[in-house]
Formats: C-alpha cells, structure tokens, sequence
C-alpha cells in the first residue's frame, strides 16, 4: 500500500443525463438519478465489441427506463446488454437489472449472498410495518412522532423500485477473475455496507470498481436492521477495509458507485476506517451517562438528521452500539417504553 496523501477526481462533473464519459478504455461511466438525498447512482459500461457488460443499474421507474433508452441508443451505440454484474443488492444498483434480463436475455452475476437477498426482499412485500420492525423502532428509541408516523405508513418495499429477477444467475466468489472490458478483473470481497460486496480489481490499467464498499466525500452506510438486530456490520466492515486496503495504491482510478471517480485510494481507505473509529471513541465519552442510539446522532453525524435520513441514522448509530455492545465495552437495559439504554462499562 503507498502512502499517499491526496485525494483527487479527474472528472470535476459527472456525465449529463444520458449521455456517458469514458474514463478508461473500453470502460463508460453513465449516471441515473436517485429520489432521495443522495439523489444519484454511477453506472459502469464495459465494452465487449458487440455487446456490453453492465456494473449495476439503478432502480426500476419509468424514469429509469426512458433513460435507459436514451444510453441504449446513444453512447451504447445500439448494441446489446449480455451481462449485468452486480456489485450488491441494494435496490439503486439492482433496481433495472430485471428489466435488462428480460430486455437482452442478459446473464446476471453476482455473489450468492447478493442475489439471493435480492430476490428475497424483491419479492416480499409488506403492506404495514412488522412487529419486529416496529419493536426494532421502539427498541432505538425512535423520537414518538417519527415513529406514528412510520407506524400508519406503507413500509418501503424493494419491489416499488426493483424489477423482478429471474431465477438463474452466475456466481461471483472472493479470487474469481472476470474478464469483462478487455480487462481482467480479480474479484475482492467486501462487506459491512452489503454482505458480499463485490469490488472488482484491474490487472492491467489500474481500475477499481468499487460500489459502495469505497466511496469519496461520504462513508458508505453500516446499518443494523430488524431482520438482524444483533449484527455487527461495523466489524465487517471494518475487517473489509484492512483487507481491501493491502491491495490500494496511488495510482488506482476508483470507479464508486456514488459521487466522482477518485485517485488516491490508501488515504481515503485510512480516511474511511479513521471516521469510524472516531465515532466509536466520541460514543464512548458521551456514553459516560445512559442514553438510547437515536439520542447518539448529534455524536456521530455532521448533518441535521430529518425524517429523511431519520432511518438510516437509526441503523448507522445501533450498528456503531452493536460494534461496542459485541467488544463488551458497554451494557444496556431495557427503558419502560421499550428503548435500549447504553452505557460504557466501569473499567
């Protein structure tokens, strides 16, 4: 790994809509947009001559499509998708990777755990909110009109904007090589932000597709969710980096998922691993008295946390509790409404 100290993008603005920029030879750089705060996604064309390989795909709207179109017929030059590959299986990198399928007879890879998360929460549907999820609320000590509010709503469904996928997909494991672009790509797992992660690796041509495993400006979200509500993703995550960083150098072009493609990737894999430790250190002085992880945001976010991102924030401060919780560095009770209580432990 060098030593670097600075992070650079080549490209001060990203590829207008529809159009695409190349960033490498071979390699396309397109952008859909998002409905949400981070209000977009990166998207990764790899030529084949006749046909392309597509690295995630945003989600699935009318929108989507119709941009869909506009690439399909213009940088794509009217040539066929023969390959999606999915760094993960959060829904604005599979969202559209359904429709390519049935579109193009497309093959779609993946690692195990990303499809087959995918076609789980694809198909399951939830017209009202769980009592798990509704317990998983209480227990992080949700702010009560947040927390009605969600409770009379439809949950968010990954069905609303992912396309169906197939049954059949094409595995991609930790070691794999894939030849895609004109490339040789080693496949390095992540994890933390999604389990399995896919990050591709250029042999030649210093290229890293990195999803969200690694991304400049903004850390990739460690949540705990109601389906797991023991986890620690933050340990994977962490585990992820140190091994990811023993293969980062200067001079690797990082392709993210989100925001601008970057140079300078040891800095921003210490920078990542720093924030995070960080969090953890401010969370132990605050913890010196009792209080519940929404009670935590101010400590671990830079940003006014609104209805919007009140969610993610949820997930991202119990996975930093969990983190300390799994260390045996902090206790917690239960409150009388139900609310976990954390608190650091005597040394």
């Amino acid at each position: 790994m060098d030593g670097g100290t600075v992070i650079a993008t080549p490209w001060d603005t990203p590829p207008p809509s529809g159009s695409a920029t190349e960033v490498a030879p071979g390699v396309l750089w397109l952008r859909l947009p998002l409905p949400m705060v981070l209000d977009h996604v990166n998207i990764y064309a790899l030529d084949e001559g006749d046909s392309w390989t597509i690295v995630d795909t945003g989600i699935h709207s009318k929108r989507s499509a119709a941009l869909w179109e506009d690439m399909l017929a213009g940088p794509l030059q009217g040539r066929p998708v023969r390959r999606v590959i999915l760094t993960h299986h959060h829904p604005d990198h599979i969202g559209m990777a359904g429709w390519l399928m049935e579109r193009f007879g497309a093959e779609l890879w993946a690692s195990r755990t990303s499809w087959l998360m995918a076609r789980m929460l694809i198909l399951d549907v939830e017209d009202s909110p769980t009592p798990q999820a509704l317990a998983f609320s209480r227990a992080g000590g949700m702010d009560p009109d947040v927390y009605e509010a969600r409770k009379a709503e439809r949950p968010y469904n990954f069905s609303d904007i992912c396309a169906p996928i197939p049954v059949g997909y094409t595995r991609i494991q930790e070691g794999d090589v894939i030849r895609a672009g004109g490339y040789d790509w080693d496949v390095r797992m992540g994890g933390g932000h999604a389990p399995e992660h896919v990050t591709l690796w250029s042999r030649t041509g210093n290229l890293v597709l990195a999803g969200d495993q690694i991304l400049p400006g903004i850390s990739p979200n460690i949540g705990v969710y109601p389906t797991e509500p023991e986890a620690d993703p933050l340990a994977d995550w962490l585990a992820a980096c140190d091994r990811l960083a023993a293969h980062a150098h200067d001079d690797h072009l990082v392709l993210p998922g989100h925001k601008l493609p970057f140079t300078g990737l040891p800095f921003r894999m210490r920078q990542l691993r720093d924030n995070h430790h960080g969090a953890l250190d401010r969370l132990r002085d605050f913890l010196s008295t009792p209080h519940t992880a929404a009670e935590c945001f101010p400590l671990l976010f830079k940003r006014q946390i609104d209805r919007g991102t009140y969610g993610l924030a949820l997930v991202e401060a119990i996975a930093h509790l969990n983190h300390l919780l799994h260390a045996g560095e902090v206790t917690r009770w239960r409150r009388a409404d139900e609310a976990w209580l954390w608190q650091i432990k005597d040394l």
